[in-house]
């Protein structure tokens, strides 16, 4: 590197390297309504929710995170980083974006790091946000991205789901024109835990990105049974206007280190990049521990086992106590409460028990994350006292 490039410089520089359809069960099929007119009604936010909870949580299943990680070697690698974190990450930065971009099969100019998805979420709602036109998302979706775009006058237009709960792509393509700033398709979804058919969704991507730029975002796609298959980024290779998120947080267990990225073409990397830091926003203990963790498939895969096997206890909870759910692709499910969802929200939490709740379809939900058997255990034994 040259001696006489500065640190600003360098930030810059840096961030450059820096399916099949589910089948409802019966009852809740029978739930499933005509789409409502679109609301995309205000939800307290992850970061809300979070900062309100108690002191003591005997579970703690309202973010959505993975109680399984980080793995070992991860852990490690973070310790071993601590002696010489006195220095700027930049190397380990360009290692992790190239490692990325080979496993993903693009280059490290496709490649924009962050410290986790939420600043790259926000580039987007900036950039877009200021060109005047609408932003297209699901209602409801994960709103993150939509919310911040909210703070730039730009307008939002929500498409309720489908009555299997998917994100309803037929009706977001009917929505583009002219004035289209982006599209916003979470898959699998948030709150929903629904996953979109693979072909539709990346037929849609190659017809649409030709009129507005499609931003994908794959935080959940590690838990689905073929993410490589699964994923968008092989339309970002075909050279379509195609944004992907993906982010540590989830299955890697990094919610508290904070790493992701988006996968996207040079161009659109370049211009994001001008919004965020990069690759030097992340510490140097959590990029070393995600290039461990990148490769550590063994933990991975032990994590998604025991994350479907505590999804299967919640299931057989909610069966025994005759309730229905959506079914789900992700780390979270969502059930339909008999009672105001906030109230029910609060009576769980005085036993101990965080959990999330959404309104929508005429209907009160609740959201669960999925968390350690003895969590899950603590979210059943409440669960009976007020079902």
């Amino acid at each position: 590197m040259a001696t006489s490039m500065n640190r600003r410089a360098w930030l810059k520089s840096s961030a450059l390297l820096a399916g099949g359809l589910t089948v409802l069960p019966t009852g809740l099929r029978a739930l499933a309504k005509a789409p409502e007119a679109p609301t995309l009604a205000p939800q307290p936010t992850e970061e809300a929710t979070l900062l309100a909870e108690v002191p003591q949580l005997k579970a703690r299943l309202l973010a959505n995170e993975n109680p399984f990680g980080p793995s070992e070697k991860a852990k490690q690698a973070m310790l071993d980083a601590v002696a010489t974190s006195y220095q700027y990450p930049m190397a380990y930065a360009r290692e992790l974006a190239q490692k990325i971009a080979a496993y993903e099969g693009v280059t490290p100019e496709h490649i924009l790091l962050d410290a986790g998805s939420s600043p790259l979420l926000l580039a987007a709602a900036m950039h877009y946000g200021k060109q005047g036109g609408a932003i297209i998302t699901g209602d409801p979706s994960y709103d993150d991205l939509p919310n911040k775009a909210r703070h730039f006058n730009t307008p939002i237009i929500p498409v309720p789901l489908t009555a299997d709960y998917k994100l309803d792509l037929d009706a977001m393509e009917k929505k583009v024109d002219g004035k289209t700033a982006l599209l916003y398709i979470c898959n699998p979804n948030n709150p929903t835990g629904t996953v979109l058919e693979t072909a539709k969704l990346k037929a849609f991507c190659e017809r649409v990105s030709k009129k507005a730029p499609v931003f994908v975002d794959e935080a959940y796609i590690d838990y689905l049974p073929d993410p490589q298959g699964t994923t968008l980024i092989d339309a970002v290779k075909k050279g379509q206007n195609v944004i992907v998120a993906r982010t540590f947080s989830k299955l890697h267990g990094f919610a508290g280190l904070r790493v992701g990225y988006i996968v996207a073409q040079p161009e659109t990397i370049k211009t994001l990049s001008n919004y965020v830091v990069g690759g030097m926003s992340i510490s140097a203990p959590a990029i070393r521990a995600a290039l461990v963790s990148y490769q550590d498939q063994v933990f991975l895969q032990d994590a998604l086992k025991k994350t479907l096997a505590s999804k299967q206890f919640l299931y057989e909870t909610l069966r025994k106590e005759g309730y229905e759910h959506i079914p789900s692709f992700t780390n979270f499910v969502m059930f339909p409460l008999r009672m105001d969802s906030k109230r029910f929200v609060d009576e769980m939490m005085k036993r101990g028990v965080g959990v999330r709740h959404w309104q929508f379809a005429s209907k009160e939900w609740c959201r669960v994350s999925i968390g350690r058997l003895d969590e899950m255990q603590a979210f059943a034994d409440a669960f009976k006292q007020i079902s």
